[in-house]
């Protein structure tokens, strides 16, 4: 009888698919969320266009807030006013957990 032994750092025997590796590798060393904190801000261009992206200075994470420095006040003020819109929106795109609230400044 086979026994299937979940410990990623000890080699499988049989042939593993890589996609399957990859995502035991990722779990082994916490980096799921850092991925995927820096998808969301290489997606921001796409996602928000690039008048907003041109208008933006700086895009970085503290714990699972993504902060969003504007070069435009009205821009700010408009975009405070559409967050959850823009919360849902980007979690669509790389999913729950990661992104908890924006702060534009």
């Amino acid at each position: 009888m086979s026994r299937k032994i979940n410990n990623p750092f000890l080699r499988n025997k049989e042939a593993t698919r890589l996609d399957s590796v990859i995502d035991q590798m990722f779990d082994a060393y916490n980096l799921k969320g850092k991925t995927d904190k820096a998808t969301i801000i290489t997606l921001w261009e796409e996602i928000m266009g690039k008048t907003i992206a041109s208008r933006t200075s700086k895009l970085f994470f503290k714990g699972n807030i993504l902060y969003v420095e504007l070069t435009s006040a009205p821009l700010k003020q408009e975009l405070t006013q559409a967050k959850n819109k823009i919360i849902a929106l980007l979690k669509e795109r790389v999913g729950k957990g990661v992104l908890e609230d924006i702060v534009f400044r």
